[in-house]
Parts: C-alpha cells; structure tokens; sequence
C-alpha cells in the first residue's frame, strides 16, 4: 500500500488564534485518516504566522485529499488552507 506526503499552509481565521491550540485541533480531526508528521511556523506579516503542516495520508482510499482539506476547513480557526506540494513515498 503506497503512502501520500502533503503539505499545507494553512492561514488563521484571526490574528488572535492561538496556534498550538489549533495544532492540536488539526491533530485531533485528522487523526483516523492522517499522521501529522510536523508542524511550522511561517510569518505572514503584522505579527501573523501562518503554519506548515506536512502529513502522511493512505494512497489507497478514494478521495482522501478531498476529504482531508474538508476537514480541515471545517475548523472554526483555519480561515483558509493552499497545498503546497503532494508526493508519493
């Protein structure tokens, strides 16, 4: 069975929004379908960091990445997600 690595930037609904909290709620949504391999830091501007998060997901399933950017939308503090690259292991 072939693996999936993805990356996505994932931009806060708020200036505010605690980020390891929402690491933490990335984690818990995803955590049937993927293994969150490391989170990062990257700053937009004005004190606004926006994370990087690299995931492994099953290659296998139809429609996980579908499913994963669902899911991830679907938490009240992400405003807004960009894949930034997809690769096979």
């Amino acid at each position: 069975m072939g693996k999936i690595v993805i990356a996505y930037k994932i931009f806060p609904s708020e200036s505010g929004i605690d980020l390891e909290l929402l690491k933490e709620k990335i984690k818990k949504q995803l955590s049937d379908i993927a293994s969150v391999q490391r989170f990062a830091e990257e700053p937009i501007a004005f004190g606004i960091c926006a994370l990087i998060v690299n995931m492994i997901l099953p290659e296998d399933k139809e429609g996980i990445l579908d499913e994963t950017e669902k899911r991830l939308t679907n938490i009240e503090e992400v405003g807004q997600i960009q894949t930034i690259g997809v690769n096979r292991l």
